[in-house]
């Protein structure tokens, strides 16, 4: 007769055949062992899945000591958001690397003498009105005398010295920049407003100013350097340097009107003309193309609203054989070597 009692389970050590694995008495001891040694370190847990547990002997070729069993839950870690998952670690955002800025020596005659003031400004100093100011007040000597007559004149071979310190001329760099909108042509703006010279800040040590100007609202290529002589060049009226924009008008230009532009018109401070004159698309005649040599203020802007329209876009493509080709709107590069003797040659139009 049954006692009412369920019968008594066998221990780990009586189960003949516990896992498939453990047939005889000595490897059930061995077992026992194991697992009472594994339950007083705290290294056993009921949470174990069997086939996640590492058999205790092998065979050779079989998973043993320290290789997990390859059964159903083999190699994988941790659950995500567990006790023991890792926290990632934080990818570090690299930061952007200058281009090791690229310097010319200046290619002059030492003996050769010029105004000091531009000496000052060649040399990064100051702008040459900033620099008859600071002649006017005695601030600057010459061989250790002191200069206060504007207009004096020196060579690269004299001592000059400003602030206890020889000023001496720099090494030239060029810079060109895809000017974007919204930003003023200029080394300081009283207004606080973004500038070109903050576009490429960083880009070089010595003192650097953009070359001409564009109206804050026009786009393009501009040219950034500290060669005073090159940029009187370029921005003089008597050398007369190509530049070539696209303009976007708010109506099509009508043939008349391009062919007035051709010609030449009546300004308010003289005649001017295009010396070439396009459609950009023969789709869209609202968008031109126009080549000018004239350095005045606005002048194609000024030009448009003469004959009653009202430019909406100005981009200028084109400077003194500059390009933005592969330049970007707002980003800014070094000039080649090649670019560099053009523009000091004066190969290009």
């Amino acid at each position: 007769m049954h006692s009412g009692r369920p019968a008594a389970r066998p221990s780990r050590a009586e189960h003949s055949n516990y896992d498939g694995s453990y047939s005889s008495s000595v490897e059930r001891s061995r077992y026992e062992e194991r697992y009472q040694a594994e339950r007083a370190d705290g290294r056993y847990s009921y949470n174990y899945n069997r086939s996640e547990r590492p058999h205790r002997s092998a065979a050779p070729g079989q998973p043993g000591e320290g290789q997990p069993h390859k059964g159903k839950h083999a190699g994988k870690g941790p659950k995500k958001g567990g006790p023991s998952a890792a926290p990632k670690a934080k990818k570090k955002k690299k930061q952007p690397q200058l281009p090791v800025p690229v310097k010319y020596e200046e290619i002059v005659d030492p003996s050769q003498d010029l105004r000091l003031n531009k000496f000052l400004a060649n040399a990064g100093v100051c702008s040459r009105r900033e620099a008859d100011a600071l002649i006017a007040a005695g601030e600057i000597t010459v061989n250790g005398v002191v200069v206060t007559e504007l207009g004096s004149r020196v060579t690269r071979l004299d001592e000059i010295v400003y602030k206890g310190m020889r000023v001496s001329t720099q090494s030239k760099v060029y810079i060109l920049l895809n000017k974007p909108k919204n930003c003023v042509t200029t080394s300081d703006d009283p207004e606080c407003r973004r500038t070109v010279m903050d576009l490429v800040k960083g880009a070089c040590e010595e003192r650097i100013y953009p070359v001409g100007r564009l109206d804050r609202n026009t786009t393009g290529v501009i040219l950034i350097t500290n060669d005073g002589d090159l940029s009187s060049k370029l921005t003089h009226p008597s050398f007369m340097k190509k530049k070539i924009y696209h303009a976007w008008l708010d109506k099509p230009v009508s043939v008349e009107d391009m062919q007035r532009i051709a010609e030449g018109i009546e300004l308010e401070d003289g005649e001017i003309h295009a010396d070439a004159l396009s459609y950009v698309s023969e789709e869209d005649l609202s968008q031109v193309g126009i080549e000018i040599h004239s350095g005045r203020n606005r002048i194609v802007r000024r030009i448009f609203e003469h004959l009653g329209y009202h430019v909406v876009k100005l981009d200028r493509v084109y400077f003194a054989g500059l390009t933005k080709k592969n330049l970007p709107r707002g980003r800014w590069r070094y000039l080649t070597e090649q670019e560099v003797n053009n523009l000091r040659m004066g190969s290009f139009e």
